[in-house]
């Protein structure tokens, strides 16, 4: 353990330093760094040459050896700026004391979703490195893959503080030959309540290992992990100066996975738009997104890194000469896209970095034109739009889907219009010949032919949109603010598109946790973690967000699931009745429960969950009072939970 304070003047030398190589950073070069000839080769492959002035700062710093206090906005660059350094410091410790299979790099990050990124980016800029495995764990996902990869070695493992815990605790994740522990995002970690597990980390660690920490503001619970975990560390702070076109109008829309797909549709159906591009994650789901839209008509292309230069430009050419309509592209691919047709930028999948979204974005609204940038976002991902919200100092508004009724009466308008331009554009006499001789040999309507062949020109494609399911109106209500009658004050966020909030019958007082609930549900329901939204956690019970369509058979397995031994009796949430007249206090559920429901609720939200640990949260005035066992009917004693 290391318990050597910042110096008071650190501070201040670094961030002069921090600004001058800003100033200078366009002019320096990743191959200006000493780095390992490899790592050097896996960023030219994924298109780096300048550093950011994060990168600029803090990876000369940590080739020394030194620890480092990163100060951060998200979306500086700062995955690149921990990672290449760690990975060329095990380049050459494996030169000189030959391979091993040991942990040598341990991530922390506070949620699966940027523990998966920072593996991803890990494995990128490690791809020239042989025998060299690079390992997410995190919670809601099964232990058997994570134990296997871990018995197998991983040098490199990327998770969140509560499954990193489990596994140290079963002993499958040694640290003992640990070099380089990173703590992301510390003060997003701090806040989902994480402080306690990640002190019991960093003290089951040897002594001797480099330590980088990145935040982006910096509370006394952070300064006070550095002044004890860090020695010596060099802090430097680098401010973000992302900022977006003032000709684009910012929107999102709260939707999960599987209904992505339709909302984009509604969306191009319902708007006028030009050239659009759209953003995921992965290389792979370029081609997959590309393919669905072509196969709803649109005329759609992918670009990533596999694919070739030349056709990369070709692709981007047809989108500038309007052969193509929608372009869906990973960061990498559509670097340095100027295409001056683009009406629409879709953030299919959220970026991790406010860096990337501001990038995305900019291929709108450009030489004056206005332009439309859309963010379909999760409810475990509304951390990420907060911080592009407090990055880029512009609110993103939400947008409300439109109505099936509108985009199906868009659709049949658009088809008559196609049947006026061929009937006025081609030459029908050999079809009209068939059609006459088809109803006479058959003796059936026209009308029934023109619709047979409707079907067949429609090749299997729906010609209505169906309504993506919908959580029940008087949710839909409360969900938008609107007063449901009952004095329920429901969900503390907007419903999910896609969802419902379904009530489970244990709470606060039965102590449950986040991650039993993910874990019932998931295994009992056959749902997977993503499928699972906000949860809330009340006194007495539970809101959960839901896929609203859930099966019969579903419905009936998950309300005879035991959580702590407590049946959870898993129905819609259907809101509350007032109290009775008379000036009783008890209040009926309406899902068969009867609870004394206290003046104050004491309701915690949870939205981005990366763990499966029991979540902790220190309330700020907020008191919870329990009567002593025993007790009499005097004053009640306070219980402060942490």
């Amino acid at each position: 353990m290391r318990n050597t304070p910042l110096p008071e003047n650190t501070q201040e030398i670094v961030e002069e330093n921090t600004e001058a190589v800003a100033e200078e950073a366009n002019e320096i070069l990743f191959s200006d760094f000493n780095l390992d000839a490899r790592i050097l080769a896996a960023l030219t492959d994924v298109g780096y040459k300048t550093p950011s002035p994060i990168q600029a700062a803090t990876i000369p710093v940590l080739l020394e050896g030194r620890d480092v206090v990163g100060l951060a906005q998200t979306g500086t660059g700062k995955t690149a700026a921990f990672a290449v350094p760690a990975l060329s410091r095990m380049a050459e410790l494996a030169e000189v004391n030959g391979p091993t299979k040991d942990t040598q790099i341990l991530v922390l990050a506070p949620t699966r979703e940027l523990a998966l990124q920072v593996a991803e980016a890990f494995t990128s800029y490690a791809v020239h490195m042989d025998d060299f495995t690079v390992l997410p764990v995190y919670g809601g996902s099964p232990y058997g893959p994570q134990l296997a990869g871990l018995r197998r070695g991983a040098q490199v493992v990327v998770g969140t503080p509560g499954r990193v815990i489990d596994h140290i605790s079963k002993g499958s994740l040694d640290l003992s030959n640990l070099q380089y522990l990173v703590l992301d995002e510390a003060d997003e970690m701090l806040r989902m309540g994480f402080a306690e597990d990640v002190e019991q980390i960093l003290s089951t660690t040897p002594d001797e290992k480099q330590v980088a920490l990145f935040s982006a503001t910096m509370p006394g619970a952070i300064r006070k992990i550095a002044k004890k975990y860090l020695n010596n560390p060099a802090e430097i702070t680098v401010k973000s100066k992302t900022t977006t076109g003032v000709n684009t109008r910012q929107r999102y829309v709260q939707v999960m996975g599987p209904h992505k797909l339709d909302a984009m549709s509604r969306i191009l159906e319902t708007e006028d738009f030009d050239g659009v591009i759209a953003f995921v994650r992965t290389k792979m789901a370029t081609e997959d997104l590309a393919d669905k839209l072509k196969s709803r008509g649109y005329k759609a292309a992918a670009i990533n890194g596999d694919i070739p230069q030349q056709q990369r430009e070709r692709t981007v050419e047809a989108l500038r000469d309007g052969k193509i309509d929608i372009l869906v592209a990973t960061d990498v691919a559509a670097r340095g896209l100027d295409v001056e047709r683009i009406s629409h930028v879709f953030n299919y999948d959220i970026p991790h970095d406010t860096e990337s979204y501001v990038h995305r974005i900019g291929r709108t609204g450009r030489a004056g034109r206005s332009g439309d940038a859309i963010l379909f976002m999760t409810p475990r991902e509304k951390y990420l739009l907060r911080a592009i919200e407090k990055a880029t100092r512009q609110p993103v508004e939400h947008m409300q889907l439109p109505g099936i009724d509108v985009v199906n009466a868009k659709r049949l308008a658009k088809f008559s219009e196609r049947i006026t331009e061929t009937r006025n554009s081609e030459d029908l006499s050999v079809f009209r010949e068939l059609v006459t001789n088809y109803i006479a040999e058959n003796d059936v309507p026209a009308e029934e032919v023109a619709a047979a062949l409707v079907v067949m020109a429609q090749a299997g494609r729906p010609l209505l949109m169906e309504e993506i399911p919908q959580a029940p109106a008087r949710q839909r209500e409360r969900s938008e603010g609107r007063n449901d009658g009952f004095g329920s004050r429901g969900p503390t966020r907007p419903l999910t598109e896609g969802n419902a909030t379904y009530r489970i019958a244990v709470g606060r007082r039965q102590r449950v946790m986040p991650g039993s609930i993910v874990g019932a549900i998931a295994n009992e329901g056959g749902l997977s973690s993503a499928q699972i939204g906000g949860i809330d956690i009340r006194a007495d019970h539970t809101l959960v967000e839901l896929p609203a369509d859930l099966s019969k058979d579903q419905l009936r397995a998950l309300s005879r699931t035991r959580i702590g031994g407590e049946l959870i009796h898993l129905e819609l949430d259907n809101g509350r009745r007032p109290a009775r007249e008379g000036g009783s206090h008890d209040r009926a559920d309406r899902g068969g429960f009867k609870k004394d429901f206290k003046k104050r609720d004491g309701e915690r939200s949870f939205g981005d969950r990366g763990s499966d640990r029991p979540y902790k949260k220190k309330f700020d005035g907020d008191r919870s009072f329990s009567k002593p066992a025993g007790a009499g009917t005097g004053a009640r004693k306070p219980r402060f939970r942490d």
